[in-house]
């Protein structure tokens, strides 16, 4: 049976401080990545040197839009599946590995996230709601695939006509587009645990920001300039 080679894509603006975290989480991998591909997405500070000093490959991407940064990364990448993590998550070393494995006959695999550098009781509270929010939406027939936890083929995403260009949600668009191609698995064992700066301006607005995204309610997610223009 052959064996996929996984390139990672990481979308990144202003991730200078939480990158090398990522990218020596990547480093720790019992399967090793091909390729890690950093998607600049216009920063203004010292990412793109961070991820040249790591070794990653690079991208260039000056339109702003995270759904234009994950884009560019599917279309450049050179292995045959595609695995995506956030600039300031740390995939656990087994990630890959799991991923490998359930690999045969599906399309698209994700798993549980969590969050690190906040309370233990935070942290299990973390995993346990987004895995009861995962599950439900199994059971609804919606898988959730999140882009800081998610893999796919590439043939198959490309065949989905990759990411929608939207301000959020662009990663579980695709996934829902991916599990109408073929299937999709949720592996259990291929945590990712991922900063916790979401929750600086508090627990009920990090809620709500998620509430309003899931419901289709994007715009403004992020709360900056990362928003990609208005198509002409």
């Amino acid at each position: 049976m052959r064996v996929p080679e996984f390139s990672v894509v990481i979308p990144a603006r202003n991730e200078a401080k939480y990158l090398p975290q990522t990218l020596r989480a990547l480093e720790r991998q019992l399967r090793a990545p091909a390729e890690v591909i950093v998607v600049d997405n216009g920063s203004t500070d010292d990412t793109v040197q961070v991820a040249r000093a790591w070794g990653a490959r690079v991208l260039c991407c000056p339109e702003r839009g995270v759904a234009r940064a994950r884009q560019l990364g599917l279309v450049e990448a050179r292995s045959e599946w595609v695995a995506t993590t956030d600039a300031d998550s740390l995939p656990i070393p087994e990630w890959l590995q799991r991923f490998d494995q359930a690999a045969p006959g599906r399309v698209a695999l994700y798993g549980p996230m969590q969050f690190c550098g906040v309370s233990p009781a935070m942290v299990r509270l973390s995993r346990g709601s987004y895995s009861a929010f995962l599950h439900t939406c199994r059971m609804l027939g919606k898988p959730n695939l999140a882009g800081g936890n998610m893999a796919y083929s590439r043939e198959a995403a490309l065949l989905a006509g990759g990411y929608p260009l939207v301000e959020a949600y662009e990663d579980v668009i695709l996934g829902q587009e991916l599990d109408r191609l073929g299937k999709v698995a949720y592996v259990r064992g291929a945590l990712v645990e991922t900063s916790g700066r979401r929750l600086e301006g508090g627990l009920a607005p990090f809620l709500w920001r998620h509430i309003r995204n899931v419901t289709g309610h994007t715009r403004g997610y992020f709360g900056d300039d990362r928003a990609p223009p208005p198509e002409k």
